[in-house]
């Protein structure tokens, strides 16, 4: 049903000075958020994730809750974005993902979902011959973006090229002044020489530009799926087994030469260099 007012054209006539100018309805906002929601690449296991839905069990999660908010309540005044770190399935998923919605709906940002797993084997598959899209056209939206999320940065096995590909996203943002919202089970702790450290897995470059670009928190608690799984094992009398330890599982790729990927468009060239072939050391 076409609005009462443009009748689908989506401008308005307003008077302004007593002369008659066209500006967008009021409709055309609701049609660009409902696009800009579907475009957002959120998966289908969080849509119900909202920050309204965020139940927050620790001073912790408190006060990532609160940042949460008033990210959304300043932006676009405030371009500083965050860092949800900690252990699994405290939530921080999920305040990212409701953070991302309500900047969207409420500010009518354009804003992209990426799990960086998925974002690398996006951009590793384009050195396929099959594959039609170029590195340029993955990683623009992701360069781009008003507001990115980067899920579970650094469950993926670091290399030299998963540190290239990474800092060209950072980096870019940074640059940019485009706000980023990371969630991760990194830590970052005095000692640089923790495997599972930021810098460790990042390089000491991405994680100074994070610490920049970014409020760090750290979020504690609970892991949910454990409470629920104990919840319904209590509901149906059977005691839940103990899930298997899982591995990472990586990105590598060849061993080789100095290899360099090459990204540009009419204005800008984005170049990653290093060494070992077009996706890491298999």
């Amino acid at each position: 049903m076409d609005c009462e007012i443009c009748h689908g054209t989506r401008w308005k006539s307003v008077m302004v000075d007593g002369v008659e100018r066209l500006t967008r309805c009021d409709c055309w906002r609701s049609v660009v958020t409902v696009k800009n929601l579907a475009d957002a690449r959120i998966p289908p296991k969080f849509a119900r994730a909202e920050l309204t839905t965020y139940k927050p069990d620790t001073d912790s999660q408190r006060d990532a809750l609160r940042l949460a908010k008033r990210f959304v309540e300043s932006f676009p005044v405030e371009q500083k974005g965050l860092v949800f770190h900690g252990p699994t399935g405290v939530g921080k998923t999920h305040l990212a993902i409701g953070l991302l919605k309500a900047v969207i709906r409420d500010k009518g940002a354009r804003g992209y979902f990426f799990q960086t797993t998925e974002l690398l084997r996006l951009v590793r598959e384009t050195y396929n011959r099959s594959v039609d899209e170029t590195e340029m056209e993955i990683l623009r939206p992701v360069l781009e973006a008003d507001v990115l999320v980067l899920d579970d940065l650094g469950v993926e096995k670091t290399s030299e090229w998963v540190q290239e590909t990474l800092g060209l996203v950072i980096n870019t943002r940074y640059n940019a002044r485009r706000a980023t919202i990371v969630t991760s089970n990194l830590r970052d702790p005095i000692d640089n020489t923790d495997m599972n450290s930021f810098m460790v897995q990042l390089g000491g470059r991405s994680r100074s530009r994070l610490l920049e670009m970014c409020e760090w928190v750290e979020v504690q608690g609970a892991d949910i799926r454990d409470v629920d799984r104990i919840t319904n094992a209590a509901k149906t009398g059977q005691m839940p087994e103990t899930p298997d330890l899982k591995t990472k599982k990586g990105l590598p790729g060849k061993s080789g030469g100095m290899a360099r990927a090459r990204l540009k468009d009419s204005s800008v060239q984005y170049e990653l260099n290093w060494s070992g072939g077009k996706a890491g050391n298999k």
